[in-house]
């Protein structure tokens, strides 16, 4: 493969990135698309490369001037090579039922936890950043409980799980849909939301909705319709699924997709990190296809995800929720 081509494959990816030299320019072509380098310390442009230390110095005299490709993304102070962290970012990106820790693990020859302290940073670079302003038109709206099923659990544990409510102490998470129209296919946000009540419905809704939508839901949106601001369409599925445009098939379809790769793939989950196997698949259901409707490429998919690392970092501390407990450097 030429220095000029884009992997197309996984097989070529591998390929293509074992060269840490390609990675580099690949990643700088990402981050500065005009060539120019950004000193990530002080802002100013025209940092020189070096290339025997493989990073850049900064013109202007400061402390850390010289930084590396990582400097400010999700991947600053990982001891993991690009020759790894970019096959890791296509197999998340492409995978349409995500990917373990163990199989990287395996794959890759890095151990379980590194593996899966990757795969998370690699779900916050997912994160929508809501630039696409506000979803309009025919919207879905829709919840799902994701959490072990009641019938499946010691009697013990069940009596436990349905004090919190019949179908047990599972997490909720809320999926807003805006249908495909000529100007742009459909896409979707989604979230984990603590209950269904009125407040905490119409709060989200309303952030993410813009006011003159038609709103498609089922029956539980008559505790929180919003009619002073959207055309309401309800049905109820104690009756019927669909009723003309009336119906949430499409939310369906992305509760079917992130329910097979949590229970597929990830087997388990906890609570406090659900979001970010969300945001994961809601990364790809949104990266399918094009404004003219093509099918966006497994390396469109992928350069999009590269597109999304800088600016966010996750520490392991911060990730298992321990930042506080380090000890002050003396």
């Amino acid at each position: 493969m030429s220095s000029n081509a884009t992997p197309k494959t996984l097989l070529e990816a591998v390929q293509y990135f074992s060269d840490e030299a390609v990675c580099i320019e690949y990643l700088a072509g990402k981050r500065w698309p005009d060539g120019v380098a950004v000193c990530p310390t002080c802002g100013k442009k025209g940092a020189g490369y070096m290339p025997k230390h493989k990073r850049w110095q900064c013109s202007a005299r400061h402390p850390k001037r010289q930084f590396s490709i990582k400097v400010g993304t999700i991947m600053e102070d990982s001891p993991i090579g690009l020759d790894k962290w970019l096959p890791v970012l296509w197999l998340i990106a492409n995978c349409r039922n995500g990917i373990s820790s163990w199989e990287i693990h395996r794959d890759l020859g890095v151990t379980q936890k590194t593996a899966w302290f990757m795969l998370q940073r690699a779900r916050l670079a997912m994160q929508d950043d809501l630039t696409g302003g506000m979803l309009e038109g025919e919207v879905e709206v829709d919840e799902t409980f994701i959490g072990g099923k009641v019938r499946n659990m010691h009697k013990d544990r069940k009596v436990k799980a349905q004090k919190v409510s019949q179908k047990g102490d599972k997490s909720i998470v809320l999926g807003i849909l805006e249908r495909a129209s000529e100007k742009k296919p459909k896409r979707v946000r989604a979230t984990v939301v603590p209950d269904r009540k009125k407040n905490t419905m119409q709060a989200e809704v309303g952030a993410i909705v813009g006011d003159g939508a038609t709103v498609y839901s089922d029956e539980f949106a008559s505790a929180w319709r919003m009619d002073d601001k959207y055309t309401h369409g309800i049905v109820n599925h104690l009756e019927k699924y669909v009723d003309g445009q009336v119906h949430t098939n499409g939310m369906e379809n992305f509760w079917s997709l992130l329910k097979r790769g949590i229970g597929g793939t990830y087997v388990t989950v906890e609570p406090f990190h659900l979001f970010r196997y969300v945001d994961e698949q809601a990364f790809r259901f949104n990266n399918r296809k094009h404004a003219d409707g093509d099918v966006v490429t497994d390396s469109e998919r992928f350069g999009r995800l590269c597109n999304q690392i800088l600016g966010r970092r996750l520490t392991y501390a911060e990730l298992i929720g321990k930042e506080d407990e380090r000890p002050e450097a003396f």
